[in-house]
């Protein structure tokens, strides 16, 4: 019996291997098309309307995306297609309205975030108010920059140790009724209006100082309340991360349980936990209303924050804007550029945050 034999499949040409994908032409001819098939929406009005045009372009993208690939790559490819255009379109949707925030921000404070705004305060001199009459503008942020820093430095030496602290025990220590019920209470503040922790702030120095008593250790306790619940459920999750089997080798080498928890399982999740930290600093750094509540509003700088009243960025943005003065675009300026400053405030933060998580990180986790 004489054995068959069976050819030997030759190699693919190129452009066999290539046949039946999109190529980079094909993408880049589908990205073309929906940019200006959304372009033809301004036609009918004769006016630019941004929006409008994206959510055109980013419809159409999904839809050829589909069509073209169904044709070349076939239906299960398309699909796949569709989806990917799906989440990328979504991606853009997101990031629209945080671009369109700073670039706004910074178009509309750069032209007064000068040396002049930096360093100089709202009390202003004779000269100074004459000056802005005639529509130069006067006055700076500086005694509300400094307040920010003060206010939310009190705030984060308060609400780090006990929200830190609250995630370990939780995670290392607490079980049964006592660690749920401190759950349950980290879930219900992380819901608490600001404003109530404004009113609670200042309740609280009005019992113990006597009424009308606002001072900057009062906002940074407001924050306080803000913060910690921030600190306490995002430091918590980063620590159950930490995989058991590096506690378990902790111990079997006769290492206590708190040494464990300081040199293995915080440094292991440090990255998570600072990144956790800015996060809540972001999130109660912006605060109005419980700040002008417990801390109220001055026109020269207070480094005391245990004595007298406190200005900071939100609070003064906010009083630049509905009392701006005479002319009223100065005001208008100010408070444009206090947000700027605002921003650029917590950009350093997270900066420094990412930096120090580097540093810190374990040498392995690197």
């Amino acid at each position: 019996m004489s054995a068959t034999l069976t050819p030997t499949p030759t190699e693919p040409a190129a452009d066999e291997l290539r046949a039946g994908k999109l190529s980079r032409g094909h993408l880049a001819g589908i990205i073309a098309a929906a940019v200006a098939l959304g372009a033809l929406t301004w036609i009918p009005t004769g006016s630019v309307k941004l929006i409008r045009w994206i959510v055109v372009a980013l419809l159409v993208y999904m839809v050829l995306s589909y069509v073209v690939s169904r044709v070349i790559e076939g239906h299960r490819q398309a699909i796949d297609r569709l989806m990917a255009a799906v989440v990328t379109s979504a991606f853009i949707l997101v990031v629209l309205p945080l671009v369109s925030v700073v670039w706004t921000v910074v178009s509309e404070g750069a032209a007064r975030f000068d040396t002049l705004f930096l360093t100089g305060t709202m009390r202003l001199t004779p000269e100074e108010l004459a000056g802005q009459n005639d529509g130069i503008a006067a006055g700076g942020a500086y005694h509300a920059i400094m307040g920010t820093l003060i206010v939310t430095g009190l705030a984060t030496l308060l609400s780090v140790p006990f929200g830190l602290f609250t995630a370990i025990y939780l995670v290392e220590y607490g079980r049964g009724k006592l660690a749920r019920s401190i759950t349950a209470m980290v879930d219900v503040m992380t819901g608490i209006p600001s404003i109530v922790a404004g009113l609670f702030a200042y309740a609280l120095f009005i019992l113990i100082f006597g009424p009308g008593t606002r001072t900057g250790v009062a906002g940074a306790v407001a924050l306080t309340v803000l913060m910690t619940p921030v600190v306490v459920r995002s430091a918590e999750e980063m620590l159950r991360l930490v995989p058991n089997e590096l506690r378990e080798a902790s111990y079997a080498l006769g290492v206590p349980k708190w040494k464990t928890i300081v040199k293995v399982v915080v440094p292991t999740a440090i990255a998570g936990i600072l990144t956790g930290i800015t996060l809540a600093i972001a999130r109660v750094i912006g605060e109005t209303a419980p700040l002008l509540i417990a801390t109220g509003l001055a026109q020269d700088t207070n480094y005391n924050p245990f004595s007298g009243r406190m200005t900071t960025l939100p609070v003064f943005t906010y009083y630049q804007y509905v009392q701006p003065g005479i002319p009223t675009e100065a005001g208008q300026d100010r408070a444009w550029a206090a947000a700027l400053a605002l921003v650029i405030i917590v950009a350093v933060l997270f900066t420094i945050a990412r930096v120090l998580a580097k540093i810190l990180k374990p040498k392995g986790l690197r």
